[in-house]
């Protein structure tokens, strides 16, 4: 009679290892996509009454599915006073009228705001500025408008893969206004800070993916040293978002997408 024998160390580490490659493949795909994580920051600034803010970057939506339903019960739980959109509201496999299904739901006192990212640019809508206006969005194309009294949402096209046209953008903001910037690839902030007090940005995801003691797989270009959170110049501070949706593939791990909503108070005198 053959006695079994028990299995041996090495056949133990395989079964863990396959264990935890599909646990982690259902964490990346199934899971993190659809995770969003709201992350709240306060600061203060020379503005005359608080200013909340909600940043979306990313989208890159194929119509309303769980992870935009989920997206828009968190808006309304957040109720901003603004929404700011840095780009990358399509990819490859959306449209635009798939796009239109989520913008028209999206609703702030002081306006949703966007601007172009790379896919914006790489797939230009006729007519755009009347595509946003039907979804109930003012689109910011190196121009500049007054949301709050002295306070001045700049919109600029992206820098990564296009022009930018800084001082058309900044040509009517008055000099002593708190300056509020928007652009797609946060690499633009290092030629740009001197002209804004505060930035958005979004294009990398955070990495979209990142392994342990290794960080972002993948960053495309126009990221640079920005990958995720705050960074400050001299002159001015830019945020920077993981964003909402995915891009090449419908994957995230250890990156949750992202809602950033900021809340700007008053300097007390």
């Amino acid at each position: 009679m053959r006695l079994a024998l028990p299995k041996t160390p090495l056949r133990r580490v395989a079964a863990a290892l396959a264990f935890l490659a599909l646990m982690c493949a259902v964490d990346g795909f199934f899971v993190e996509p659809n995770w969003i994580e709201v992350t709240h920051h306060s600061m203060s600034a020379p503005i005359t009454q608080p200013l909340k803010i909600a940043h979306l970057s990313d989208l890159h939506t194929k119509g309303l599915g769980f992870r935009e339903r989920r997206l828009l019960k968190l808006l309304d739980q957040e109720q901003p006073d603004l929404i700011v959109i840095t780009g990358d509201t399509i990819s490859s496999t959306g449209t635009y009228e798939q796009e239109s299904h989520l913008l028209w739901q999206l609703h702030a006192p002081l306006g949703v705001w966007l601007v172009r990212g790379n896919w914006e640019n790489w797939h230009m809508l006729r007519n755009e500025n009347e595509f946003y206006r039907a979804n109930g969005v003012h689109f910011l194309l190196n121009r500049s408008t007054e949301v709050l009294p002295n306070v001045w949402l700049t919109g600029i096209n992206d820098a990564a893969y296009t022009s930018a046209d800084l001082d058309r953008a900044f040509s009517n903001v008055p000099a002593n206004s708190y300056r509020i910037a928007l652009f797609h690839g946060p690499a633009f902030f290092s030629q740009s800070a001197s002209r804004y007090d505060l930035a958005f940005a979004g294009h990398s995801h955070g990495g979209q993916v990142r392994l342990p003691f290794w960080g972002p797989l993948w960053l495309p270009a126009g990221v640079g040293p920005y990958v995720h959170g705050w960074f400050s110049s001299a002159a001015a501070r830019m945020y920077v978002s993981r964003g909402i949706g995915t891009t090449l593939l419908p994957v995230r791990f250890a990156c949750r997408p992202e809602l950033a909503i900021v809340t700007i108070q008053p300097i007390a005198n």
